[in-house]
């Protein structure tokens, strides 16, 4: 990888901005990942969501005064600086404008969950990743949980013929529907079953959202989104021959280590380790997801 990455942080919203700091920037972490340091970040925030702007401040002390981080002005001046930007809003109606500023730079970039909040928006952004020749990587953590990785690499019972995910599902406006926390359980399915799904119907009360997800194949993805129920994540996973549960909480590392070693392990080298059509169906799907929560009908991708 050659020398150590000098890393940009924007829109300082999030937990992720304190995690990552200690894996990257404090060598004797337990966890730590070497190849980058974060070295100057922008703060953001977005006033219309009170999740968000209300975490800013503490963050930005903290990358500050804690791990010596350079607060700048702008996502400009961060990604000038930069060899490598992490846009790390929890916002993801602000991803498309934030990685407009960023791309003329020509540096790779991660876009922590949501890659955005629709479709088009979506598109926007890998299209004019292709167009600047930046590569851009996006997901929820869980996608790399340890447990699933080694589940799916486990293939004595055959092809996988379905899947079975429950996770929280709490739904925070302003962000739309499943933009929020359901992302984290459509990541799964998606990792899980591919490209290729071509309806999703929902039923849903205040306790819980079912999502059914057919793929063009036949296979079926069914999700259990949980509200006023416990926060764990886990999944089954049907194969020709069998079943195995998934405890997602069961890996030796927490979801976003291994999620970061595989940024680090690609975006340094110039490639994305996730194919932009699976960035593209998890937002497919949970566009389809959120239009079937209003309209009680199914709705093909």
């Amino acid at each position: 990888m050659g020398e150590a990455q000098r890393i940009g942080m924007i829109g300082l919203d999030t937990s992720h901005v304190e995690a990552f700091a200690q894996i990257l920037n404090d060598p004797n972490h337990s966890h730590h990942i070497p190849g980058g340091r974060i070295m100057a970040a922008w703060p953001g925030g977005s006033p219309d969501f009170e999740i968000s702007i209300s975490r800013v401040e503490g963050y930005t002390n903290m990358l500050r005064d804690d791990f010596g981080v350079d607060i700048l002005e702008s996502p400009e001046a961060v990604a000038e600086q930069s060899d490598l930007v992490f846009i790390e809003t929890i916002d993801g109606r602000v991803h498309l404008d934030l990685f407009k500023r960023v791309v003329p730079y020509g540096k790779p970039v991660f876009i922590d969950k949501p890659l955005s909040t629709g479709l088009a928006d979506a598109q926007a952004i890998l299209s004019l990743a292709w167009d600047h020749g930046v590569p851009v990587m996006s997901c929820s953590a869980l996608r790399y949980a340890d447990s699933l990785q080694a589940a799916l690499a486990d293939d004595e019972q055959g092809a996988i013929t379905g899947c079975d995910v429950f996770g929280p599902m709490v739904i925070a406006p302003p962000l739309p529907g499943l933009y929020w926390y359901g992302i984290h359980s459509v990541e799964m399915l998606v990792t899980a079953l591919g490209t290729g799904c071509r309806q999703v119907q929902v039923t849903k009360n205040e306790n819980s959202d079912i999502v059914i997800c057919e793929w063009n194949d036949g296979r079926i993805g069914v999700i259990r989104g949980l509200r006023n129920s416990h926060s764990q994540f886990g999944l089954t996973l049907h194969r020709e021959k069998g079943a195995k549960a998934v405890d997602v909480q069961a890996g030796e590392r927490p979801w976003y280590v291994s999620m970061l070693d595989a940024v680090m392990r690609s975006l340094p080298e110039g490639r994305s380790d996730i194919p932009d059509d699976q960035m593209l169906e998890v937002i497919r799907i949970m566009d389809a997801a959120n239009e079937s929560r209003e309209s009680g009908q199914p709705v093909k991708l």
